[in-house]
């Protein structure tokens, strides 16, 4: 009989353990911080790398300033923007990207990218739609 209380009384106290541990509750923290600092934008997917001068459409800036994209978006909820995705990684593109906080070529004006040839509709949160 002496195993049995002992079993018991080891179970007894478990259960007092139990009720007395504190609930565990689970923190979520997302640091996005700052925009990367690209002459002509940079792409919507992570690792957020610049895009070459074309990438990106003249609806895409405002006052020159690229509105985002990615979490740092600052268009409004049904923006849809035209991209050129050739010259996109994901797409086969090797050839140069400007550097993070290089300056944009004063030739390159950003609401008149003149030479613009968009093949696909984005929304600046990672979707593409129909052309």
């Amino acid at each position: 009989m002496t195993g049995f209380k002992l079993v018991v009384l080891t179970a007894v106290a478990g259960c007092f353990l139990m009720v007395a541990a504190p609930k565990a509750t689970a923190q979520i923290a997302v640091e996005i911080g700052a925009a990367p600092d690209c002459p002509y934008g940079y792409y919507d997917v992570a690792p957020y790398d610049c895009a070459p001068y074309g990438y990106y459409g003249p609806e895409w800036f405002t006052g020159g300033v690229f509105i985002g994209s990615g979490p740092w978006f600052h268009g409004h909820d049904n923006f849809q923007g035209h991209v050129n995705n050739r010259l996109h990684p994901d797409h086969g593109y090797t050839g140069a990207k400007p550097q993070r906080g290089e300056k944009p070529a004063p030739a390159n004006r950003l609401d008149k990218v003149s030479h613009f040839k968009g093949n696909e509709v984005r929304d600046g949160r990672g979707h593409t739609g129909k052309r």
